[in-house]
């Protein structure tokens, strides 16, 4: 037989009706013979269609409950059997089953339910079963079956019959057998996920439904593809599309604003994932000026996020600065316009949206998974080591530095003073290493360090990082503690009259 088919019949049964009209009124013009069942057998009647309900072909009713509707040989037969084998010709018609040339079905809306908190009662009876069998057995008979799963197929479909008098090729057959079992996949893996969230089976299920394919990975050499709802963390008002290296920073940028949540403005420069400057102010254009301030020179095309609605006053300032992407919860109008001068800069609003709470990446030739870090250190389980204790306003740059400290990659040393970043070391192999970064550029962008406080990602094995902190004018530290030989440093800090406090909590970052 060719490679084209035309459809002389179809089963239609969906949850979701829209769009589905078109495609039914074009089948009966074409004189393809429709089943159904229940709600969407009443839908094709009310359309003035003629379709046989599905009960006609079983002689075997909708039982308990709609549970079991399609779950029959005579229904699986018309799907599943080979044209072009003799065998099954002749069993088609001694037990007189229909051919199914085409299946329209979809699947009952499991991660709606689930997301919506609705009962285990509610959530077990949205696991299609009729549904996703017959999507499978139309999918695996592409050779004779064309297979329809989503509404989102719906106008390709439309056009394909209606410009081929109801003929479809091969390829779009086994296309649309793609999609499908990309569509079941998806949807085990959803039910998979909902109950492992309590069993803890070690397995590991992704499925992300929306995909997009980028200009290139993360050098111009490398394929690169994002796969995730983007557009439910953002609106994208303006700019280019975004890069693979766009959305590492743009990840990163979410992240470190989360942690100054309703608080007072704030405003972060981001270079390669890491700040560059960030600031906490009065108002969000001088939290932005103090942290473009921290480093200048790397904030040329780096990404700009704030906690505050950007205003005019700061979008001024913002407009003079070379920068790929802008992110805040909101843009007054004036600030918009005047953002819109550079045709490429993305401007992104926030959703309040909650972040995935795993982390996942490769390694070797399998993956790693964890926890995210939701951990932020808070004053109140603070141990104070030292003679000396911080002041009140060391004590907020403390927890500020802390805060950024977490979101800089080790070995790192954050340098802050009056909710500034002065500077830090980034991914060092050595924390004294980090540290002698940090002071050198904190000096070259002629930051008073005296006064100063820092922030490690992890424990001093040694007093050398206290000491030359100390020799820099640095006076309070925050730390996580834990080395075998604390008391070197905490003796440093208090001969030399130095404060530091231990976190308990090591925030390393790769």
């Amino acid at each position: 037989m060719g490679d084209t088919k035309k459809i002389t019949s179809a089963l239609i049964s969906v949850f979701h009706k829209d769009g589905l009209a078109p495609i039914v009124k074009e089948l009966n013009k074409l004189g393809v013979t429709i089943y159904s069942t229940g709600g969407t057998q009443k839908f094709i009647n009310d359309l003035g269609i003629n379709v046989i309900p599905v009960e006609e072909v079983t002689d075997y009713p909708s039982i308990l409950g709609g549970r079991v509707k399609t779950l029959h040989p005579k229904v699986f037969g018309g799907i599943l059997n080979r044209q072009d084998n003799d065998s099954d010709v002749a069993e088609m018609e001694e037990y007189n089953i229909p051919q199914l040339d085409l299946v329209i079905v979809d699947l009952y809306p499991f991660e709606k339910t689930v997301a919506s908190g609705a009962s285990e009662q509610d959530i077990v009876e949205k696991i299609d079963i009729g549904g996703i069998s017959l999507i499978r057995a139309a999918a695996k008979n592409f050779k004779d079956t064309l297979c329809v799963s989503s509404m989102e197929d719906y106008e390709e479909v439309l056009q394909i019959i209606s410009e081929n008098e109801g003929s479809v090729s091969l390829q779009d057959r086994k296309k649309f057998a793609a999609k499908s079992f990309n569509i079941s996949s998806h949807y085990d893996s959803a039910i998979f996920n909902y109950f492992n969230a309590e069993t803890k089976t070690p397995t590991l299920k992704i499925s992300e439904a929306k995909g997009k394919e980028l200009r290139y990975g993360e050098n111009p050499h490398q394929k690169g593809f994002f796969f995730g709802d983007f557009d439910a963390i953002f609106d994208k008002l303006h700019g280019k599309e975004l890069s693979y290296n766009n959305l590492l920073d743009v990840d990163a940028a979410v992240n470190l604003m989360a942690e100054f949540t309703n608080e007072a403005p704030a405003f972060a420069v981001l270079k390669h994932n890491n700040a560059c400057g960030i600031a906490q102010r009065d108002t969000v254009k001088k939290a932005y000026l103090d942290a473009l301030a921290g480093d200048p020179v790397s904030a040329f095309g780096g990404i700009l996020i704030s906690n505050t609605e950007i205003d005019e006053a700061t979008a001024e300032e913002v407009h003079k600065l070379f920068c790929e992407v802008v992110i805040a919860p909101s843009f007054s109008e004036k600030a918009l316009e005047i953002l819109k001068g550079k045709k490429n800069r993305i401007l992104l609003v926030q959703k309040e949206t909650k972040l995935p709470s795993t982390q996942v990446r490769t390694s070797l030739n399998g993956y790693l998974v964890q926890d995210k870090d939701n951990k932020t250190d808070s004053k109140e389980e603070l141990t104070y080591k030292t003679n000396n204790k911080p002041s009140n306003s060391e004590l907020e740059d403390l927890m500020f530095a802390s805060k950024i400290c977490k979101h800089t990659k080790s070995n790192t040393i954050v340098l802050a003073k009056n909710k500034q970043l002065c500077a830090s070391g980034t991914g060092q192999t050595s924390r004294v290493d980090a540290l002698r970064q940090a002071i050198e550029k904190a000096n070259n962008f002629k930051f008073n360090l005296d006064g100063a406080v820092m922030a490690s990602d992890a424990f001093f094995p040694f007093p050398d990082c206290v000491e030359i902190a100390d020799n820099a004018g640095i006076t309070s530290v925050i730390q996580p503690g834990g080395s075998i030989k604390d008391e070197l440093s905490i003796d440093y800090c208090n001969e030399n009259e130095m404060s530091m406090v231990f976190t308990g909590t090591r925030h390393f970052k790769h």
